[in-house]
């Protein structure tokens, strides 16, 4: 009876230390998300800057600055179609501090594009928040002799292979929607890879490359300067920056709808307290005229999306792509 009452008495100091200890376990996440942040926060660009992910990333980072109190620090990390900047972000501390713009390449199509990746885009991180979606333009160097999709494939045909189109890396929305254009056509054209839409936009004006489909926020400023020659959108429906300029789809190609989308991921493992502070300042942004005009006058749509929307949506987005991806029968092994 006495050594009965004696295991009792022990298993009762053991559950007590147990609750103990699960709540000083549970109380660490709150007295984190507390004092974050304590110090500058990184937010990486994984392409170059001038570029339609930096523009949507200085506009985040202004935000959360003016909430958080503390820098938040754009740091451009170009490469691998946005793979060496993600990857940084894949493998660093899940404290709030190391931040992803990520985009529909890094985060969906990157997965089934590259046979070797170096992170897993639903392992490795945890979305915080969506904030713009961007169509892709079909754009041309103003020498080349076509002013709509039709005229445009005439002379691709014509060219059989000398013809050039560019993008802002392999793998990306915008190659990719290249490599659709020739599946759908039967057109031939030699890809040429670039660290980033600014580049790229930059020997598409200089004439080193003839055409590109790209994301709206670089090259709307050219098309409306004259410096470049929109021939179509990509999205479902016409731009309102460019109300004149068909979609693919009414240019004779059903069925082509492509475009990007750029948003916020912390690492996984970051504590949702902290997750949650950051999406809520961006939703709160997202509500706000000047923010959405910013993005609009950008060529960006807003299309903000709280964590766990976002989350779900970028998970879909990848199950597309790769049926994309496979259709165009393109994929590289590094």
């Amino acid at each position: 009876m006495q050594e009965a009452t004696h295991k009792r008495g022990r298993r009762a100091t053991l559950l007590a230390l147990a609750a103990l200890a699960a709540t000083t376990v549970c109380g660490a996440l709150p007295a984190q998300a507390e004092t974050w942040p304590s110090k500058p926060i990184r937010l990486i660009v994984p392409f170059t800057a001038g570029g339609n992910t930096d523009i949507v990333a200085r506009l985040v980072a202004r935000e959360l600055q003016k909430s958080l109190g503390q820098a938040v620090v754009v740091d451009n990390r170009p490469g691998a179609s946005g793979n060496i900047g993600a990857d940084t972000v894949a493998k660093s501390a899940p404290d709030g501090y190391t931040l992803l713009v990520g985009t529909v390449g890094t985060n969906a199509i990157n997965a089934s594009f590259y046979r070797k990746m170096p992170y897993d885009t639903v392992k490795d991180f945890t979305a915080v928040a969506m904030v713009a979606s961007v169509p892709n333009i079909l754009v041309v160097n103003p020498a080349v002799p076509a002013n709509n999709v039709k005229e445009l494939t005439q002379y691709v045909k014509r060219a059989n292979g000398g013809t050039t189109f560019a993008s802002s890396g392999t793998g990306t929305s915008i190659h990719l929607s290249g490599e659709l254009y020739k599946v759908m056509t039967g057109v031939s054209m030699v890809h040429v890879p670039y660290k980033g839409s600014a580049p790229a936009v930059t020997d598409l004006m200089g004439g080193q490359v003839q055409l590109m489909f790209d994301n709206a926020p670089t090259s709307l400023p050219f098309v409306k300067a004259g410096k470049l020659k929109a021939l179509a959108v990509t999205g479902a429906h016409r731009m309102s920056a460019l109300p004149n300029v068909p979609t693919m789809e009414e240019a004779g190609l059903p069925g082509f709808v492509t475009g990007s989308w750029f948003g916020v991921f912390a690492p996984a493992r970051t504590p949702r307290e902290i997750v949650t502070r950051m999406s809520d300042i961006i939703m709160a942004a997202s509500a706000r005229p000047d923010f959405r005009e910013a993005l609009v006058t950008a060529g960006a749509d807003p299309d903000p999306k709280p964590a766990a929307e976002f989350q779900a949506f970028a998970l879909a987005e990848k199950v597309r792509w790769e049926k994309v991806v496979k259709a165009a029968g393109v994929s590289v092994d590094e």
